[in-house]
């Protein structure tokens, strides 16, 4: 592949919602009178993120995956306290700064390129696509964004402009007693006051990019508090000293990606924004930015894995002829190209809202929004909210299928390490758990089904037209949206607990299946040639899972829970 920038990713530039997205980011096009790279118009704006989007695509082609295996194979490794990168992942980092892909999200004026949270996610697929471990170094400089909002000017003025230009960065939240459970987090901040700072002290465990030039740190600032409302969040910088090494983790995929064991002692940090809300605030909002993120790269391994098994099933012949003719091969490849389209598209529209309300943020901060503009922000942070769990929690889970399929239409040599695909399984694995489990995903979507909000948008998009030929499939995700009403209504009266949460998966599962067929649909009503295909597809597979949930939730005894516990 010459480049990674395929026009199924460059589709999403085109949706409406991007000159309302466009139009809030550049703030009626101001920057054009101060900088030569900043658009005049809509038109121009779009120019440049495809401009960005070429560029990215070349890079990932040519550099990042060419050097991929490489890196899988060294991997960093640890001297003296420092975490060292494999030697290909130096390149890739020169190839990255120079082609300008540093603080993309930040505003201009900082050395940023203002890029939407939308292109971002494109980015992020692109660079996944080619390397998944090396994604996670790259795309880490999103942690800029929760600096940019909560940390003060002079902050922004001192530690924007190094990310910008190349510099990197990770955010140290877990620890060994503190992994999903963030509010056990105890890594002591105190405040010394001779030198007017804070000092950290204790251990972080499971840091990506753990030994980053710019470090985001939830420590505990209260004394005698054990929960999130002692929690805080620190700017450290790797220039004042204080925090080693101690490991770095063997891990069974992303060997590029740096997992750092951290030892704080007494370390210089600066306070992000104020006490006690570095959980309650500041994480939440670095997390769902992380999540995304997760989608966006689950979502780019979930394409190279189709790429590797429809390469081969092309080349590889069996009993005369090319395995893709073989119905149980390509009935796997259609499959997969299904659940990538379906969940590209559910990836997007997400980080199309985020953009919405995200950008209102920023100009509130210069300028009293109006009741309208105060609507906006509202009803866009809330399908934010509502969406990015299903985003990453689908996607993830996705993009482990897809890497099992990949090896499974590779036979034999799927298991053999010199094949790609093994190695898209490996580093796939991780990603339905870090930054929060698929679990959790359902914990932080339930609320949504429960009351209601998934089903209403669900009928606001079943109101939206779609192609003749696709009528019949919306038929059929009409008759889906039935069955998951009834399912919530069997749940609702049975009035138990432990069966809401027994079968909240299945109940997210049907939310997230329902949602991205009516999304791949409005995808194939408007580019058939590109997405027809995967709606008829991914429909009859959605419904066969809805009817499958339906049927055990409705038949559901909560008595019978007792067979299922330990």
């Amino acid at each position: 592949m010459t480049n990674y920038n395929i026009p199924e990713i460059g589709f999403h530039l085109n949706h409406p919602l991007m000159k309302r997205i466009v139009e809030l980011k550049e703030k009626d096009f101001v920057d054009a009178q101060q900088f030569d790279d900043a658009p005049v118009d809509y038109d121009d704006a779009i120019e440049n993120y495809r401009r960005v989007m070429d560029i990215t695509g070349e890079v990932a082609a040519t550099i990042l995956e060419p050097n991929s295996e490489s890196v899988d194979l060294e991997g960093p490794h640890l001297e003296n306290g420092r975490m060292i990168y494999a030697s290909k992942t130096f390149e890739n980092l020169d190839a990255t700064r120079k082609a300008g892909l540093h603080g993309v999200s930040m505003p201009r004026r900082y050395g940023g390129l203002n890029l939407p949270n939308v292109v971002f996610s494109m980015l992020s697929e692109m660079i996944s696509a080619a390397d998944a471990g090396f994604q996670n170094i790259w795309s880490l400089q999103s942690c800029i964004d929760t600096l940019y909002e909560f940390g003060s000017e002079e902050q922004r003025q001192k530690f924007i402009p190094r990310v910008c230009a190349g510099e990197s960065m990770s955010m140290d939240l877990t620890e060994p007693d503190a992994g999903s459970d963030l509010q056990r987090v105890m890594l002591k901040a105190t405040y010394d006051e001779a030198n007017d700072c804070w000092r950290l002290n204790g251990v972080k465990r499971f840091i990506t990019n753990g030994d980053s030039d710019i470090h985001l740190v939830l420590a505990r600032s209260e004394e005698g508090t054990k929960d999130g409302r002692g929690l805080s969040m620190f700017i450290y910088d790797k220039r004042d000293g204080g925090v080693d090494v101690r490991h770095i983790e063997h891990k069974l995929g992303i060997h590029g990606s740096p997992t750092c064991e951290l030892v704080y002692k007494n370390a210089r940090a600066e306070l992000c924004g104020s006490t006690r809300l570095g959980l309650i605030k500041y994480v939440m909002a670095l997390m769902n930015g992380a999540r995304l993120g997760i989608a966006a790269q689950s979502v780019g391994l979930s394409q190279e894995a189709y790429n590797q098994a429809l390469d081969y099933a092309r080349e590889r012949a069996q009993f005369g002829k090319k395995i893709i003719e073989f119905p149980a091969v390509y009935d796997m490849l259609s499959r997969m190209k299904a659940k990538l389209d379906a969940g590209r598209s559910l990836l997007y529209t997400t980080a199309r809202y985020v953009d919405v309300y995200k950008a209102l943020e920023d100009i509130a901060r210069d300028r009293t929004l109006t009741p309208e503009e105060r609507q906006e922000m509202k009803k866009y942070s809330r399908l934010a909210d509502a969406f990015t769990p299903l985003a990453k929690g689908m996607n993830s889970e996705y993009a482990n299928q897809n890497a099992y399929d990949s090896i499974s239409v590779h036979g034999g040599s799927g298991f053999i390490m010199e094949y790609k695909c093994q190695r898209l399984y490996r580093d796939a694995r991780i990603f339905s758990i870090y930054e929060g489990t698929t679990q959790l995903q359902v914990v932080a979507a339930i609320r949504y089904i429960t009351n209601g909000t998934y089903l209403g948008i669900i009928r606001e998009m079943l109101a939206d037209d779609v192609a003749p030929e696709l009528q019949p499939l919306k038929e059929k995700v009409l008759r889906m949206t039935d069955l998951y009403e009834q399912a919530m209504a069997a749940v609702k009266e049975a009035d138990n607990q432990d069966m809401h949460d027994f079968v909240a998966r299945r109940l997210y599962d049907m939310t997230a299946e329902i949602m991205m067929s009516l999304l791949i649909m409005a995808d194939a009503t408007v580019a058939p040639e590109m997405f027809s295909r995967s709606a008829q597809v991914y429909v009859r597979m959605a419904e066969a899972n809805v009817i499958g949930h339906h049927a055990y939730i409705t038949a559901f005894e909560p008595d019978a829970l007792d067979a299922f516990k330990a």
